[in-house]
């Protein structure tokens, strides 16, 4: 179910069917983003629920577009903390971490949005939004995420194949055969880093 869940995620800015979000479906998708990973768990992202209507009719005149036109827009910001011996801060880390495990709870719970960073970066969108919720100084808005009932299919986008993106890093002592990923069809067994072994009869058994 959480594979099937992954891939049934999608951009959805298509028409939403008039229907509301109840709370504790609006609290088990704010948990998932609470639970995703964090460097030094910090948590330096943060979740504004906006529901009341004339806020997300402002929120509609920054971002004009009818996907805000929903009973719930979450805005996620993040906070620059530095810590640890190196003085390391992972804002933009936990910002996106966070982020996808609500798109992932939108979706595991039937719903459908759409993570749109990109209108954050206008000219004066980032101050906009900061100065209509009365977000810190200390908080930067990152996205909207505006959700609800799709009335139409939601499909994901066409991803790199597999073959493009996927290394299998692997030294046996065994008779060399660089070309051994030309010559085979193993599902995991795509490209290569040299140096690259392999058994008689091209065994892949000895890749496992």
């Amino acid at each position: 179910e959480f594979f099937d869940v992954i891939a049934r995620r999608g951009s959805y800015r298509g028409e939403f069917e008039q229907s509301s979000i109840s709370q504790e479906e609006l609290y088990r998708i704010l948990d998932a983003g609470i639970r995703a990973p964090s460097g030094y768990n910090l948590q330096t992202a943060t979740f504004y629920a906006v529901t009341d209507e004339l806020l997300r009719r402002s929120l509609a005149e920054i971002f004009p577009t009818k996907a805000v036109q929903l009973p719930v827009i979450l805005v996620v910001t993040s906070q620059c903390i530095h810590s640890g011996d190196h003085n390391l801060q992972f804002e933009t880390e936990d910002y996106a971490a966070a982020t996808e495990n609500v798109m992932l709870a939108i979706t595991a719970s039937g719903y459908a949005g759409v993570w749109m960073d990109g209108m954050m970066k206008f000219d004066g969108h980032t101050d906009a939004v900061r100065q209509l919720l009365h977000i810190p100084d200390s908080e930067t808005p990152r996205t909207i995420i505006p959700f609800g009932k799709p009335a139409g299919p939601v499909s994901q986008r066409p991803k790199k194949h597999f073959t493009s993106v996927f290394t299998f890093c692997k030294t046996k002592q065994f008779e060399r055969m660089s070309c051994l990923y030309k010559e085979t069809t193993h599902p995991l067994f795509y490209r290569t880093i040299q140096p690259m072994y392999c058994a008689d009869k091209y065994d892949l058994s000895v890749l496992s």
